[in-house]
């Protein structure tokens, strides 16, 4: 089990990074709520990591708190959620948020994170309650592929929105609704993100 990575920043398209650990790239998926905290490209950036082993692939998980990565694997625990869309939780709600949620029995908002149903988000309800504790805190991939090339930043955050779990019709309306004239791609993300957080489903 790799149990964290620590190297320099090679490149980063959400939800993808590739990190250059001794002249080695490692593809690391991260949710949006480590890309913001990143630095920039080239830096050097220590990532506590979760490898998820499928048949086809070997996927390896990024996340720049203790906090997150022990949601994380508290999710995938659960029934029916998978890496993808423990992923789009992760990127779409804190940790602490998510914590609130569980104890609030707020299923409302958690059907507003991507691929989360109403019955889902009762599971979740259920089957995390009593492991918000310990995750509260601040403590379709693309696996074997290379980074894509270089698009413009509400293509990157439309692809990136997609890869978190949104059908693309909903990304489309989510990037639509932001005002993106200036910002990177993260930040259109971020602000697509709470205005699905805010208003309801694009």
């Amino acid at each position: 089990m790799i149990g964290f990575l620590r190297g320099r920043l090679a490149a980063k398209q959400p939800p993808q990074l590739l990190i250059d650990v001794g002249g080695v790239g490692y593809e690391v998926e991260a949710p949006m709520s480590t890309f913001y905290s990143l630095p920039e490209t080239g830096s050097e950036v220590e990532l506590l990591t979760h490898l998820v082993v499928r048949d086809d692939a070997h996927i390896l998980f990024g996340f720049l708190t203790a906090g997150e990565r022990r949601l994380f694997r508290s999710l995938i625990k659960v029934s029916g959620v998978g890496a993808k869309m423990a992923l789009g939780v992760l990127s779409g709600i804190s940790a602490s948020e998510f914590a609130q949620c569980v104890r609030d029995s707020d299923t409302t908002r958690l059907t507003k994170l991507p691929g989360i149903g109403k019955k889902t988000a009762e599971r979740l309800v259920v089957e995390m309650r009593d492991r918000v504790d310990m995750s509260d805190g601040n403590g379709a991939s693309l696996p074997g592929g290379r980074m894509p090339a270089s698009a413009s930043p509400p293509d990157e955050a439309f692809d990136a929105l997609v890869a978190l779990g949104y059908k693309p019709k909903e990304a489309t309306r989510m990037v639509a609704a932001v005002d993106h004239k200036d910002l990177n791609s993260e930040e259109i993300i971020r602000q697509a993100l709470r205005g699905v957080a805010s208003g309801g489903r694009a």
